[in-house]
């Protein structure tokens, strides 16, 4: 009985493990703090997105858009804070492993990863370095009023302000790009590549995958 008792525990053991959502990286997917960071990040962006002003220096800080413009750069000085820790606790914390794929798939998605953590840093921080040369203040984090360390220019920073709204833009249709080929691996190829960056319960919930990943 005792060593049918052993036998029984150990066979749910593993079950149990990839069940379970850990702070760090597994094998078969990113720890809870990764996953935080992940979709909270991109809530974030969106949200700055959909309430980003746009236009020239008078319509952006025009009374009538303080409001969304508050809001617009408390969330933007809020993804580069978040970006920042995630890229540190991702240096801390190797990622799952994928599932096979072919070269070129794999080398596509490290470069959208790559050009998306460079724009998530870069485009804030175009938006601050434009505010400051026009001359305004930036309410970082919603309650923090950072005013310009450098002299007013407002030639460069309409083109600075120009350049975020770019930014802005191409990180919106990367991330969109990425959505689409992480739904592109679960409904066309079905490798469970999406698990990975779900917590446990919403994974299971998908259907099973047809190839087996590496692990």
């Amino acid at each position: 009985n005792d060593k049918k008792a052993c036998v029984t525990i150990s066979r749910a053991e593993p079950r149990m493990a990839r069940s379970s959502l850990t702070l760090s990286s597994t094998s078969p997917r990113y720890g809870a703090v990764a996953q935080v960071f992940h979709w909270l990040i991109a809530i974030l962006v969106l949200a700055a997105f959909i309430l980003s002003p746009g236009g020239s220096e008078q319509r952006v800080y025009a009374p009538a858009n303080s409001g969304n413009l508050n809001l617009h750069e408390a969330l933007g000085t809020t993804v580069l804070a978040l970006t920042t820790l995630r890229l540190l606790w991702r240096m801390r914390h190797k990622p799952p492993e994928e599932p096979l794929m072919p070269a070129w798939m794999r080398g596509a998605g490290a470069a959208t990863h790559h050009t998306l953590y460079l724009l998530l840093f870069v485009t804030p921080l175009a938006a601050i370095a434009g505010a400051w040369l026009e001359g305004h203040d930036i309410a970082a984090f919603g309650f923090v009023a950072l005013p310009p360390p450098v002299s007013i220019d407002h030639a460069a920073g309409a083109v600075i302000a120009e350049l975020h709204g770019w930014l802005g833009d191409a990180t919106i249709w990367l991330a969109g790009l990425h959505a689409l080929a992480a739904l592109f691996h679960h409904v066309i190829l079905r490798d469970g590549l999406l698990r990975i960056m779900l917590p446990p319960r919403v994974g299971a919930a998908l259907p099973p995958r047809d190839r087996p990943d590496n692990g």
